[in-house]
């Protein structure tokens, strides 16, 4: 058992159901969505993103792409949320319903990295 592929795998996966948790509910209603949840998933997927850039092969590079894309959304995310919440002084509809479809993209970045990876698992050879 390779403890590196173990650990990465560990971070992706756990990437991808914290940023489900926080995106599952109404995007229309921020009370059903956890910022704690948001936070946890923007470390999270941090952790991954680092675990990501020491493999040089060619998946790994498109593992650390879909990582990439997933913290920017979600960075994006909780920077709507904190500006609306802080700067504007309270979030509208709109930025509510923003705020969750990025987690949304994330969620589709996590998911496409956790497909790739067990693919790659499957693929390779003992």
């Amino acid at each position: 058992m390779n403890i590196g592929k173990v650990i990465s795998g560990f971070f992706i996966i756990l990437a991808m159901t914290l940023n489900f948790g926080f995106f599952y509910g109404d995007p229309g209603d921020l009370t059903e969505h956890s910022r704690y949840e948001l936070f946890a998933a923007i470390v999270v997927n941090l952790i991954a993103t680092v675990l990501k850039l020491g493999d040089k092969t060619q998946m790994g590079s498109v593992l650390l792409a879909t990582s990439l894309v997933a913290d920017i959304q979600l960075i994006a995310s909780a920077s709507i949320w904190a500006i609306g919440l802080y700067g504007l002084g309270g979030l509208n509809k709109e930025m509510t319903i923003a705020i969750v479809s990025l987690s949304g993209g994330a969620l589709l970045a996590n998911i496409t990295s956790v497909v790739l990876f067990v693919g790659e698992t499957l693929k390779s050879k003992r």
